[in-house]
C-alpha cells in the first residue's frame, strides 16, 4: 500500500499517536507500505509553526530533517502535473493545500490518509479515513 498522510496525520504520526486510528494504525504498520509526504504539508507545518499552533522543541528545518530521518517517509514532489492537476481536481472548496494533496493522491496513485470531511469526498483519489 502506498500512502499519502495528510498534514495533520503526519503530525499526529510523529508526536500524536493515539490520535491515529485502528485502521490507519494497522496500515502505517503493514509490512511493505510506502508512506509519503507532500513537500506541501512541510510548507503547511512552516505556517502553523509560525504562527505557533505547533510548537517545536528546536529550529523547524531542524524538526523536519529529524522528522525525515526517524520514520521512512517518502517525499511527493510538486510537479508539472501534480500543479496542472491540482486546479482541476474536483474539491467543495479551493484550499491550495487540499487541492495540492488531492492532486499528488491522484498523480502518483497514493491513497490519500486523511480525517478531513472535504477531501474524504473525493471521487478521484483513493482515501483512508483516519477512523
Amino acid at each position: 500500500m502506498r500512502l499519502l498522510l495528510d498534514t495533520h496525520v503526519w503530525l499526529w504520526s510523529l508526536v500524536e499517536p493515539e490520535r491515529l486510528g485502528r485502521r490507519v494504525r494497522q496500515a502505517l504498520g503493514a509490512d511493505g507500505t510506502e508512506i509519503w509526504v507532500s513537500a506541501i504539508s512541510i510548507w503547511e507545518l512552516l505556517l502553523l509553526i509560525e504562527k505557533r499552533r505547533v510548537i517545536v522543541d528546536r529550529s523547524p528545518h531542524e524538526w523536519i530533517e529529524a522528522a525525515f530521518a526517524s520514520a521512512p517517509f517518502h517525499e511527493a514532489p510538486i510537479n508539472r502535473a501534480v500543479a496542472m492537476r491540482s486546479r482541476t481536481v474536483r474539491l467543495p472548496h479551493q484550499d491550495p493545500a487540499d487541492r495540492f494533496l488531492a492532486a499528488t493522491a491522484e498523480v502518483f496513485e497514493l491513497t490519500l490518509v486523511t480525517d478531513d470531511r472535504h477531501l474524504l469526498r473525493g471521487k478521484t483519489y483513493r482515501t483512508l479515513a483516519n477512523a
